[in-house]
């Protein structure tokens, strides 16, 4: 299992906002390949997976905003 978390985008952001999931619960993803957008107040930013696997859970729908290091999907 591996959680995905909101990543820091710049010394002064403290949040984010999933602007879109590329991938839904139960898609595979492999390691490195797009699989959500984020939003800050300065930029938009495509994450990629961090593990090959299966999207098990997400835990931060579209629209919601998270601080930083918040777990926003699991990876299994």
């Amino acid at each position: 299992m591996t959680e995905v978390v909101m990543p820091r985008m710049g010394e002064t952001v403290d949040e984010g906002t999933v602007n879109e999931w590329f991938k839904q619960v139960g898609d595979a993803v492999t390691e490195g390949e797009p699989l959500l957008e984020i939003g800050t107040d300065k930029v938009d930013t495509e994450i990629p997976a961090p593990v090959t696997g299966v999207l098990a859970e997400i835990r931060v729908q579209q629209g919601e905003t998270v601080p930083v290091a918040t777990v926003i999907a699991v990876i299994n």
